[in-house]
């Protein structure tokens, strides 16, 4: 919650820039340490929703490990507290050299998404004298509900081994000299709101964990992915952890012995991130009233790349309330944060704040039109 102290404290600071609520991100973190401890999980962090070195710092100090889609990301998660051996690397175009940095950072495992990944991953490890933890990102075919752009386990995916493969796969992986086969990883998408892709995530899980079972193949571990979503329409609402982690408690096979671990990111830091923008010019159109923001598309890309919604705030104006089109500076026509946006009076000056953009905010901008990168303004130093 943005109260009128600290909007006064930011007002002194140059825009855009993501503010981010510590407090709130620590109150999350020790909810989500509470309630997967109680059922023995394990959670890597996500580090692609955001790379913000005192979030990350912050989030390793919990003691979660890190999911990594990238070298840089594995690099940056070690320099930032984060044990190696709790470290997970996953992401369906490895690169050689990606490869070989994980191998000699000591990372935990490679979530390996194609026969052809193994044999690379087989052969760089062979040259390096290394054996390669791995396990298998599994596509279960199971339809998550949410955006299309953010589906990820369905059968017609570049993502994951698909089902019809495991056959290949079981007699390929005892041939392949320098792979340790740890496990079964799974991800069927994000801003997973509903219960019911879950359920059917947690009987396709335990479908394929008895398939390898049968063929000799035991304690594997279980990494489910994550994709719980949060709600932006009322960016003050805690997700329900409680009832995400007692869904996979209550519908997982019991015999899984093996260490069952999830990789939560949106959830974690979404809500305590807020983009913050000036107000440049309100303009008359034909049939709207368009607000022009130092803020674009350059700064929180998820409303352009698949008209995401966040909730938009006027944080210094208390005037009578209108209809307001909210857009930014970047020289395309889908730079609009939001159409028909109920604010308060809004000038030129006013300070505007862009809710739950702490995942997939900072971590996405670019330098698109030369623009800055936006700044990182944190609770704890206001």
């Amino acid at each position: 919650m943005l109260n009128k102290e600290i909007i006064a404290g930011l007002k002194n600071h140059r825009t855009p820039f993501y503010y981010y609520d510590m407090d709130l991100l620590r109150r999350i973190l020790d909810i989500v340490r509470t309630e997967s401890k109680e059922r023995n999980y394990k959670v890597h962090y996500a580090v692609k929703a955001n790379f913000n070195p005192v979030i990350m710092k912050t989030i390793s100090g919990y003691g979660f490990g890190a999911d990594c889609v990238s070298g840089n990301e594995v690099a940056h998660s070690a320099e930032n507290g984060f044990a190696p051996d709790d470290i997970v690397f996953a992401g369906v175009g490895k690169s050689d050299e990606e490869i070989e940095l994980a191998l000699n950072t000591g990372i935990s495992c490679f979530n390996c998404e194609s026969v052809p990944e193994l044999l690379v991953i087989n052969d760089i490890a062979g040259r390096t004298g290394r054996k390669a933890p791995v396990a298998l990102r599994i596509n279960p075919n199971v339809e998550a509900h949410t955006l299309k752009h953010i589906t990820t386990g369905t059968e017609e995916n570049k993502f994951g081994i698909r089902l019809n493969e495991l056959g290949e796969i079981a007699e390929l992986i005892p041939t392949l000299k320098n792979i340790s086969f740890k496990g079964l990883h799974f991800h069927i998408g994000s801003q997973i709101t509903e219960t019911g892709p879950y359920r059917n995530l947690c009987t396709r899980v335990n479908e394929v964990w008895e398939w390898f079972s049968e063929r000799g193949y035991e304690n594997l571990n279980v990494n489910v992915g994550g994709g719980l979503g949060i709600n932006y329409e009322e960016p003050d609402t805690m997700p329900p952890f409680r009832e995400y982690f007692e869904i996979f408690a209550s519908h997982l096979d019991s015999r899984i012995r093996g260490e069952i671990s999830f990789e939560l990111g949106r959830s974690l830091t979404a809500m305590c991130g807020t983009l913050i923008s000036r107000v440049l010019y309100i303009k008359e159109g034909v049939s709207e009233k368009f607000v022009i923001l130092d803020a674009g598309f350059t700064d929180l890309l998820r409303p352009a790349l698949y008209q995401a919604y966040h909730k938009i705030e006027n944080l210094t104006s208390e005037g009578e309330r209108g209809k307001y089109t909210v857009a930014g500076p970047i020289c395309e026509s889908t730079d609009t944060f939001g159409r028909f946006v109920d604010l308060p009076l809004t000038q030129r000056g006013d300070l505007i704040g862009i809710r739950s953009a702490g995942a997939y905010g900072e971590s996405m901008a670019s330098r698109y039109n030369l623009r800055n990168l936006p700044g990182a303004v944190f609770s704890d130093s206001l």
